[in-house]
């Protein structure tokens, strides 16, 4: 049987998994009877940690407290928020950075020596491209979280793309993040339609607005609909493509927030994509390295014929 101490340790990192215990469960795991488990429940309520007990059936759990329990992570556990962390200090929250990098030197300081050299070699042979573009106030990014949350109305200041603003009113939804940029998903209540905007672009207006029923979302893979929002839907001209490569080829080389690609068969593709300038289009799909062909729209296959004329022009 472990010491008093060492036990309770074990016992509140038990309890930190999102589930609840049954008191046999625990007694099980710690070794012990139910009895002992009951008093250590109770050490740990005089230590000022909320163990709450179910109704019935002696089940518990850890709720929220007004301090930070100690977090007991095991070497997986330790090293993935580690690395994430690092990975974070490059990320694209404003200020993230320097915090990301105190509670990175905060959790290296008490690692095991086996996990921080593990961390170690990934951080030695590994460079991060900073996140390039504007940031996200992280203030106004669990804004809209918790709008989205509680459901209530929100409110803002909106900057478009060609820098003219306008007041947005709506019932926010989910917030999508592609990796560079973070997104907002709502029901703008002036244009009675599903609305994308960029955060790093949006100023809450405080404080939030009524709360609301969520609609169904406008898409059951919010992720894909982002895309096909942000790369075709915003621009005046859409583009149909084919691509003479397997889609988990043109997957690797084309980022989801340029173009949608659909499956066709083993060897071919679709990609969907947009842009205000057909320059864009013809060039970009032309620096991709792949076969293709274009399908619409017309404007596009009669620009590309005549870059086509011009360029053999300019080498004959």
């Amino acid at each position: 049987m472990a010491e008093p101490s060492a036990r309770l340790l074990r016992l509140l990192a038990l309890l930190q998994t999102p589930r609840e215990w049954a008191g046999g469960e625990l007694a099980q795991r710690l070794d012990v009877d139910v009895r002992t488990v009951r008093r250590d429940i109770q050490k740990l309520r005089d230590l000022g940690y909320p163990v709450h007990a179910t109704a019935g059936a002696a089940g518990y759990r850890l709720g929220a407290g007004t301090k930070l329990p100690p977090l007991l992570l095991d070497d997986e556990e330790a090293t993935a928020v580690a690395v994430g962390l690092r990975t974070a200090a490059s990320g694209s929250v404003t200020g993230i950075e320097e915090t990301s990098l105190r509670a990175l030197a905060k959790l290296e300081q008490v690692l095991p020596s086996r996990i921080r050299q593990r961390v170690a070699l990934l951080h030695s042979v590994t460079i991060a491209v900073p996140a390039a573009g504007p940031t996200v106030d992280p203030d106004v990014l669990t804004s809209v979280a918790a709008a989205c949350r509680e459901h209530h109305r929100l409110r803002f200041d909106y900057e478009r793309h060609d820098g003219a603003g306008s007041l947005r009113d709506t019932e926010p939804h989910r917030l999508v993040h592609t990796g560079r940029r973070w997104y907002l998903i709502g029901w703008d209540t002036d244009r009675r339609d599903w609305r994308t905007y960029r955060v790093d672009r949006m100023r809450p207006r405080i404080p939030t607005g009524p709360r609301f029923t969520p609609r169904p979302a406008p898409d059951a893979d919010l992720a894909s609909y982002l895309t096909r929002g942000v790369s075709t839907a915003p621009y005046r001209h859409q583009a149909t493509v084919t691509l003479y490569v397997p889609a988990h080829v043109a997957v690797e080389r084309i980022p989801p927030t340029v173009g949608v690609i659909e499956a066709i068969d083993d060897n071919t593709c679709l990609l969907h994509t947009g842009s205000n300038s057909l320059d864009e289009i013809a060039i970009h799909v032309a620096l991709f390295g792949f076969r293709f062909r274009v399908h619409e729209p017309p404007e596009l296959i009669a620009h590309i014929r005549d870059l086509t004329a011009r360029l053999t022009d300019a080498i004959a």
